[in-house]
């Protein structure tokens, strides 16, 4: 099984699906900041146009030849155009998609369910429905990790399964946060406008200038292992106040056992597992949330301890691996 071409979500379940006896690969084409280590990169970025076409034909040739399934990642094949998945189908091989955010978030559609959405421009409209119409035409099966990203995809793939990502809880050792004058708040925005960050630092500073003790970190241009490190640091998290479902900044800080503040549409948090015990804010009340949560320490460390209880019951890797190859298996 080949995965391609996305980052630390899909290393970690090609780990979990290897610990179950899967022969799975995690492919990227380019190397990036965070400094994830994929089973295999091929490094495209250093390569002309015409050279990157030519390293894609061989690999593809030579995954068709190697792999039964491709688990595409992102809305994104080999090629642009998707013209490799004619030929992997002709191949008789089997691929799904898995679609993680802005690359099926269409803002028609999502300000009628979230009126906090903000969408990445890049993927206009037209784009993403294009994509889905191409995609669809070639493959099933698609994953998403829950319900907010369902009514995007819904009109295209004949099925749609919703699994949780998966986190290799044994490398994460919770650090509980005990009551303290002067807790750490932590933040990581990929990108500031999809993440509210604005409102974020802005209720930050309103506070601080209330003389609310606490000190606050943006955790921006660091690499994976430095933005764990403050994590694991951290009194309190804050991930999103915009999307209306959590992230993987959300499942590493529960994992560590942090309180975390994010925000969540009703209709996506009343189909999570139950015991979620994230503190739901947006960017209208974000102030009052995290003044509340700051002024009740006595909360912090249950809230840490419910965090990692989830993510142990949701997110390990032997039971989202599980629900994975239960569907690969389903391809055949």
């Amino acid at each position: 099984m080949l995965h391609v071409p996305y980052g630390s979500p899909m290393i970690d379940l090609c780990h979990a699906l290897k610990k179950q006896g899967i022969d799975a690969t995690a492919c990227h084409f380019t190397s990036n900041h965070y400094q994830f280590e994929p089973d295999l990169c091929l490094n495209l970025e250093n390569l002309s146009k015409h050279e990157r076409e030519q390293k894609l034909s061989e690999f593809l040739n030579e995954a068709i030849a190697e792999y039964d399934i491709f688990h595409f990642h992102f809305g994104e094949s080999f090629f642009p155009d998707k013209r490799d998945l004619e030929t992997i189908k002709r191949a008789g091989k089997k691929m799904v998609m898995h679609h993680h955010g802005s690359d099926v978030r269409i803002f028609a559609v999502a300000r009628k369910l979230n009126p906090h959405i903000r969408v990445k421009p890049e993927w206009t409209e037209k784009k993403i429905r294009q994509n889905l119409q191409v995609l669809s035409n070639y493959i099933d099966h698609a994953f998403i990790q829950d319900y907010e990203l369902y009514p995007y995809i819904q009109p295209y793939y004949k099925e749609i399964h919703i699994i949780p990502h998966t986190l290799d809880i044994s490398r994460i050792q919770p650090v509980y946060p005990e009551a303290k004058k002067v807790p750490l708040l932590v933040h990581a925005p990929t990108r500031r406008d999809l993440k509210g960050t604005e409102q974020i630092v802005k209720a930050v500073n309103q506070l601080q200038r209330e003389g609310v003790p606490f000190q606050f970190q943006l955790i921006e241009g660091m690499t994976y292992e430095q933005t764990k490190e403050w994590l694991s640091k951290a009194d309190i998290v804050i991930d999103q106040l915009r999307i209306g479902a959590y992230g993987y900044v959300s499942t590493e800080a529960m994992a560590y056992g942090k309180p975390v503040i994010c925000y969540l549409r009703k209709d996506v948090s009343n189909k999570y597992p139950p015991g979620l015990p994230i503190v739901n804010a947006d960017p209208g009340n974000i102030k009052k949330v995290l003044k509340d949560l700051l002024n009740s320490p006595n909360k912090w460390k249950d809230l840490g301890m419910q965090g990692r209880r989830y993510v142990e019951h949701t997110h390990s890797p032997e039971v989202v691996a599980n629900q994975y190859i239960n569907i690969y298996k389903k391809l055949f």
